[in-house]
């Protein structure tokens, strides 16, 4: 931890990304400050990609607050401009609750996002029909580190675990 207070541009970032279609660099801002119940990340995504695929969480509410650029923000199947100072909602449930932000801009656009840790939690990945189930995740971490971590279609037969970007192409 690095105290209760770090300044965005001194969050250590990481490249994520798949395809031609997800791209972003990620830094987890919560557990660096402390944060236990909330989780925190800054997101900064290039022009025409997006960070994660359209998602809900069954457990865990989200809120972004757009700091540059301008993207859509997609979330219940309506789709919403956003441009910095922009706050968007996700809140827990079923595909009905699924979201996703696309850079729709010419520059970066960044953002936090701010989430519950509620544990466990589902993911459901309405494009792909894919879910995944985390658990027992480490503080400061993401559901991807969790100690139960496994990504899964409820209509495969052999309930084998699939790779995060399978369907996502």
């Amino acid at each position: 931890m690095a105290g209760p207070v770090i300044h965005l541009d001194d969050v250590p970032l990481r490249d994520w990304g798949h395809g031609d279609r997800f791209a972003a660099r990620l830094g987890r801002v919560g557990g660096l400050i402390g944060a236990q119940a909330l989780g925190c990340q800054l997101h900064e995504v290039p022009p025409g990609k997006t960070a994660f695929p359209r998602h809900a969480h069954h457990a865990n509410e989200e809120m972004i607050v757009v700091l540059a650029g301008e993207g859509t923000y997609e979330a219940g199947g309506e789709t919403y401009p956003v441009r910095a100072g922009s706050v968007c909602a996700a809140p827990a449930g079923g595909a009905e609750t699924a979201h996703q932000l696309l850079n729709t801009g010419t520059d970066v656009l960044r953002y936090l996002c701010v989430s519950t840790r509620n544990d466990p939690d589902i993911v459901e990945y309405p494009d792909s029909g894919k879910m995944m189930v985390s658990s027992l995740v480490p503080e400061g971490q993401g559901l991807m580190q969790g100690r139960i971590f496994h990504i899964t279609r409820p209509t495969d037969p052999g309930r084998e675990g699939l790779d995060y970007w399978d369907g996502e192409d």
